[in-house]
């Protein structure tokens, strides 16, 4: 049966620093006249679309008309792209070994879960070459919440492969309690790594069925490629 593996981005495969914050406040700045609270939003496990929504309905402005001028952060957003830095980025440890070693393996389907819309999921992949092992994904403009996409992800799997898998045969690797809410929400087993802003203990009393230090750890290619591995905190 083939296996579904589907990999948040920001905290789980790199860090971008501190430049996403003002190339964000940018595109809100010039599609809306202001930023709202951006300084004080928890972004960590949100979609962009959830962001901007929550950010400019909270400053005041009506849903509808947020809404509907989305695309218009998006567009915004991509040009001011351009500023990404890749040398303020970091790609963390083991991504690459662990992709490569997934990506020669047999049934096994590896794709993207996450709250970045497509044009900044792929920016931020592209300084490390990692857009190679990531043909589809669920994103950011998939959904408002990120517990909407992994129906989305399941169904484009579904195209490729020839069959939805189920939910056992999935697993949601990712870096933040909001990963854990959504493997949760479709029963779906998360694997939690502590290489973003949520210590270990915060993941594994959150629910996260394992939770490693990085994706070097040992018994992470055992738990991906055969759903296997200690459960909760993994020394």
């Amino acid at each position: 049966m083939m296996r579904l593996l589907l990999f948040d981005i920001d905290g789980t495969l790199v860090r971008c620093g501190p430049q996403i914050g003002p190339i964000f406040m940018g595109a809100l700045k010039r599609t809306f006249g202001q930023t709202g609270n951006v300084r004080a939003y928890d972004f960590g496990g949100r979609t962009d679309t959830e962001a901007v929504i929550d950010l400019m309905t909270e400053a005041g402005l009506p849903r509808d008309e947020v809404e509907g001028r989305l695309g218009e952060v998006r567009s915004h957003y991509s040009h001011l792209l351009e500023r990404l830095d890749p040398d303020q980025m970091r790609l963390l440890p083991g991504v690459v070994e662990l992709l490569e070693e997934l990506a020669a393996a047999e049934d096994t389907c590896v794709a993207l879960l996450t709250g970045n819309w497509e044009i900044g999921a792929r920016a931020k992949l592209e300084p490390f070459g990692l857009n190679r092992f990531f043909d589809f994904g669920a994103f950011g403009e998939d959904g408002v919440r990120r517990n909407e996409l992994v129906p989305v992800a399941v169904e484009r799997a579904a195209r490729r492969i020839g069959a939805a898998p189920e939910p056992s045969n999935v697993v949601i690797i990712g870096d933040t309690v909001r990963d854990i809410a959504c493997g949760d929400a479709h029963g779906v087993p998360v694997l939690a790594v502590a290489t973003g802003f949520t210590p270990d203990h915060r993941l594994e009393e959150a629910g996260a069925r394992w939770v490693v230090p990085d994706l070097r750890h040992a018994s992470v290619r055992e738990i991906l490629l055969d759903g296997h591995g200690r459960a909760r905190r993994t020394p």
